[in-house]
């Protein structure tokens, strides 16, 4: 007796699964009247899944990159400073201001302009795999709207 070949529909339903899971984008009226938005996604980059989580909060982002597993990772907040248009960062849990999250959350203060919590577990001594990571999550932001206006009105 010669075996049917997996049904196309099988493999299509899980592929939609796939695809709203990487997707999923909720939204909830808070209290007073703020949104908050809760963005999940996840990409293969170089042979790792990378996993993503975006929480837009009022006026403060929280975003977690999480590499090949769902390990929290280093926690780092970051926020702009005056004078001279710089950032802060701190470790709030693991690591030290030198260390991947901590550059990550710098940059995406100084692309955003609004205050950011960031947990990441991408191994140290990755450059590639700690660029790719930012590369998409500040695509992400900007697709989300929360790229700091550039020159003429654009998001930078």
């Amino acid at each position: 007796m010669e075996e049917s070949p997996p049904s196309s529909s099988s493999n299509g339903r899980v592929d939609v699964v796939t695809e709203t899971m990487n997707q999923l984008k909720v939204a909830e009226e808070g209290d007073d009247g703020s949104r908050v938005q809760i963005t999940c996604f996840s990409e293969v980059v170089n042979d790792a899944t990378l996993y993503f989580q975006i929480i837009r909060l009022q006026n403060q982002i929280y975003a977690w990159i999480g590499c090949n597993s769902t390990k929290l990772g280093d926690l780092y907040a970051a926020a702009p400073t005056r004078p001279g248009n710089t950032v802060s960062v701190s470790s709030l849990t693991g690591g030290s201001s030198d260390n991947t999250g901590a550059g990550i959350a710098r940059r995406i203060v100084l692309k955003t302009g609004i205050n950011v919590v960031l947990a990441s577990n991408i191994p140290k001594n990755s450059p590639m795999l700690e660029a790719a990571a930012e590369k998409k999550l500040v695509q992400k932001l900007i697709s989300l709207g929360y790229g700091k206006p550039g020159p003429r009105g654009r998001s930078s």
